[in-house]
């Protein structure tokens, strides 16, 4: 009786730890279960390093994921579509681009906040906005530049 009893603490206690887990790793995702966001649009020339789920960053901080991503047959752009925390008002001629997280760090999109009265409303898109920098590019266009002198 008492070999039940302790295995069904045991049981308990490790449920306990995986649902503890579970609720942290979707917070630590991102993942939410409320609708406290609202859907904008963008096009870009180059998304690369951008996957559905990505972070949207506004000056550093987590306002929402990239929900969506999509090749435009027509124009060979890379469309998105990012959540963005409701309540929190982008301006309509806000820029929004892909950055790298440091050196060797991964890509998020960030926002940046233009100077307009006018709100972007849910659905709108952004159209100011900047692809993926290739760092490999760079440092061959830098090598080349050297070299020709």
């Amino acid at each position: 009786m008492a070999e039940n009893t302790t295995e069904t603490i045991i049981g308990a206690a490790v449920i306990t730890v995986a649902a503890g887990f579970l609720v942290f790793a979707s917070q630590a995702a991102g993942v939410s279960t409320r609708s406290g966001s609202y859907p904008l649009t963008a096009s870009f020339r180059s998304a690369d390093g951008v996957s559905v789920g990505t972070d949207v960053r506004l000056a550093g901080v987590k306002i929402g994921t990239v929900t969506d991503l999509d090749l435009n047959p027509q124009t060979f752009r890379a469309d998105a579509t990012v959540s963005v925390l409701k309540g929190l008002e982008i301006p309509e001629d806000s820029a929004i681009l892909v950055s790298q997280d440091g050196l060797l760090g991964g890509n998020y999109i960030e926002i940046v906040p233009g100077g307009s009265p006018f709100n972007l409303e849910p659905g709108g898109e952004i159209e100011d906005t900047q692809g993926s920098v290739s760092l490999v590019s760079l440092l061959m266009k830098f090598v080349s530049a050297s070299s020709e002198e």
